[in-house]
């Protein structure tokens, strides 16, 4: 595998391993919204930390399925929507139609 020159290529893996340190730190039952991930990392780039999430390359141990939109739906997931719902369910997350049951009180603060 050959190594990219161009700085641009290492920011994006640089921003995409900063967002992965940070879903490392949610404990189970609990979510974070794109935005506040980006918020975290002075940043507004919430789709850049959409497609970190879609370029995640160990779904599990880097939990991204705890990502949700600000609204609390659910959103997109690499294996499917139905499987980040069942995943958040084991974890004690409830989802009824799509969105986080009690979401304001699921949200994990950065900041704890």
């Amino acid at each position: 595998m050959t190594q990219s020159t161009d700085p641009s290529d290492s920011q994006i893996c640089d921003f995409n391993q900063c967002c992965y340190a940070l879903l490392k730190r949610i404990p189970k039952g609990r979510v974070t919204t794109y935005k506040a991930i980006a918020e975290v990392l002075n940043s507004k780039a919430y789709r850049a930390v959409g497609n970190a999430m879609a370029h995640n390359p160990n779904l599990i141990k880097v939990p991204c399925h705890r990502v949700v939109k600000s609204n609390g739906e659910v959103g997109q997931y690499a294996l499917g929507s139905a499987t980040k719902i069942e995943l958040l369910e084991q974890e004690g997350v409830k989802v009824v139609n799509n969105k986080v049951v009690e979401f304001e009180t699921r949200l994990y603060d950065f900041k704890q």
